[in-house]
């Protein structure tokens, strides 16, 4: 297996965890700051989507490995999902002017969905990769290299993006750690498209850059 092989298998961890870390981290205090979502719906919606998740991720894996094209099980779901996974990142950070509750609902789920429709085939990609349980060691080390770096990218850009974005920036006061980052939703939502098509190109990266060796 290449260099180019293992790169390009950890730039879609790098993708997959830039999004989750912006969601885990700055989603909260978006819909409560920027959205206007109250706490109560907010709760209810992570409850609807964990149990959607407990469902999803099982189908999700039945239908990949049922998958059979001439790229292979795995990686062909890194291509087709991947404009559908930087297009539901920026749906989520948009804020429209009504049906506020439902937008919130039917974006959060879809993304939710799309994430783990790209992300259970990426994880199983590394046993189709190679047959060499030291290879597989060696993947692993890589995938988690580029997610921390990922993660630390999302971490420590997000709010220079969203306040390069808005020019009449206004902090939001006692709001702990994210005290001085813009509540304009539109600055949130062109930082998202600058993100979401970086991950996008990881992705489709991700899915150039390797091989399915193994045949199931």
């Amino acid at each position: 297996m290449t260099l180019k092989e293992k790169i390009g298998y950890g730039f879609g961890d790098m993708s997959s965890s830039m999004f989750w870390k912006l969601f885990s981290y700055f989603l909260p205090f978006f819909y409560s700051n920027v959205f206007g979502l109250s706490l109560a719906d907010a709760g209810v919606l992570m409850l609807v989507t964990r149990i959607w998740d407990a469902v999803s991720d099982p189908m999700m894996g039945i239908i990949a490995d049922r998958t059979k094209t001439r790229w292979g099980k795995y990686r062909p779901y890194l291509l087709f999902f991947a404009l559908p996974f930087a297009a539901c990142g920026i749906l989520l950070f948009t804020t429209p002017e009504n049906g506020k509750t439902l937008w919130a609902y039917v974006t959060y789920i879809l993304m939710m969905t799309v994430y783990t429709g790209i992300n259970v085939p990426y994880g199983s990609l590394m046993n189709v990769m190679t047959a060499d349980s030291d290879e597989k060691s060696v993947l692993s080390s890589y995938r988690m290299f580029f997610a921390y770096g990922g993660s630390f990218i999302a971490l420590f850009a997000w709010e220079p993006l969203c306040n390069m974005f808005d020019k009449g920036r206004a902090a939001v006061e006692g709001a702990g750690a994210l005290a001085s980052v813009s509540t304009s939703p539109d600055a949130w939502q062109k930082a998202m498209i600058l993100i979401a098509a970086f991950c996008f190109i990881l992705f489709i990266l991700s899915f150039l850059m390797t091989k399915e060796h193994v045949k199931g």
